[in-house]
């Protein structure tokens, strides 16, 4: 017994594909940056080494601690995401950073999701017998969305979108009825529609010029050719890996990458890296590892005593799962154009530590399992 725990029911498994991802991360960014003494390469270790032993901290914790904790939980963050707008750093257009003592510069949106999955598991699991209430409903509809459009204001849509899948991934497993659920859809049809329609005219308020584009590219892709050369270059450099890839830090003259043709290859284009130096294999692996992480994550939402529990493993296997797919079906052109990390293997602490914050709660849970027999 270690804590009242037993550590037979720690998730292992989970850890060691969380660091074969991160290893795999960190060749990548070497390998994108060109050199072994990059301090994004020596950041994203230490990144690793500090999520690593903050998520092993937190399996330690009660989860149910961290829950009672919620309502704070939540104002920090909503004031996290205030004050970025406030006196934030901006970069690229964007304002989505703060700068802390010591830790330097940090995206507080990368929190936020880790915080609303806490706060959402305790209120859905408060409320669990009248989740189908309108008084519920709204209620957590306006708690969602006060740092969600703070969010939206930086501005960062792609994040948003991931939020607003992970909360409606939580509500469904919540108990949510079907009745709720096609009542909601029957409404969103006719308003994407819409929003379709008006985006054509630029008549949507709430995009920039550049997000509007970027969707338009991809529904009319041969009008608006030139907003989709990223994507193109992506999927180019994918196709020519092949089956096995040109290999890790490869210097040819054909590399997609060392002709300078994608702009965010350590970042929100890491995939298509991924695919052209280690080619069809080497993608599959990685998709592999992420399917097996989510799927741990399910097996201990299902495991979990309570609902809290089940929720926060909930909430975690859908920003995972909703994340790594935005990002590689951007890469793949499937989706339009935005900038997302790649859980585990992007350039970038802010989101590697928060996302190992999430595995060690959930780690908790699964030490805390209903039935240690399954």
């Amino acid at each position: 017994m270690l804590f009242n725990y037993k550590i037979r029911n720690f998730n292992f498994r989970l850890v060691i594909y969380v660091l074969v991802l991160s290893g795999i991360g960190v060749l990548i960014i070497r390998s994108a940056s060109g050199s072994a003494e990059d301090t994004r390469v020596m950041r994203q270790i230490i990144g690793i080494c500090a999520g690593l032993f903050i998520a092993l901290a937190l399996s330690l914790i009660d989860y149910h601690r961290l829950m009672n904790l919620s309502t704070i939980i939540y104002l920090i963050c909503t004031g996290m995401l205030a004050w970025v707008l406030l006196n934030g750093v901006m970069r690229g257009g964007a304002t989505r950073w703060i700068v802390l003592p010591v830790l330097g510069q940090l995206q507080p949106s990368e929190f936020t999701k880790i915080g609303l999955i806490i706060f959402f598991s305790w209120y859905f699991d408060k409320y669990q017998e009248r989740i189908n209430q309108f008084s519920i409903l709204a209620a957590a509809a306006v708690l969602f969305g006060i740092p969600v459009l703070l969010i939206l204001a930086e501005p960062n849509l792609s994040t948003s979108l991931i939020m607003i899948m992970m909360f409606t991934a939580m509500i469904f497993a919540a108990g949510l009825s079907y009745r709720w659920i096609f009542s909601i859809l029957a409404v969103l049809t006719p308003v994407v529609a819409i929003f379709i329609y008006l985006l054509q005219y630029e008549m949507v308020p709430f995009l920039k010029d550049y997000q509007a584009r970027r969707i338009l590219s991809f529904i009319n892709p041969v009008k608006y050719q030139e907003n989709n050369l990223q994507q193109d270059n992506s999927v180019m450099a994918i196709g020519s890996g092949q089956l096995w890839g040109k290999g890790l830090n490869n210097t040819t003259i054909a590399s997609v990458k060392n002709g300078n043709f994608l702009s965010e290859e350590s970042t929100d284009f890491i995939f298509a890296v991924i695919g052209e130096e280690l080619g069809f294999v080497g993608s599959m692996v990685v998709l592999g590892l992420f399917l097996l992480i989510i799927y741990e994550c399910l097996l201990m939402a299902r495991r979990a005593k309570d609902a809290g529990g089940k929720l926060l493993c909930t909430g975690m296997a859908a920003l995972i799962g909703f994340q790594s797919f935005s990002n590689i079906a951007v890469a793949t052109k499937l989706f339009p154009n935005t900038g997302l990390p790649l859980p585990f293997i992007s350039y970038g602490v802010s989101s590697l530590l928060s996302i190992y914050l999430g595995i060690g709660i959930i780690l908790n849970v699964g030490l805390q399992r209903k039935n240690t027999h399954n």
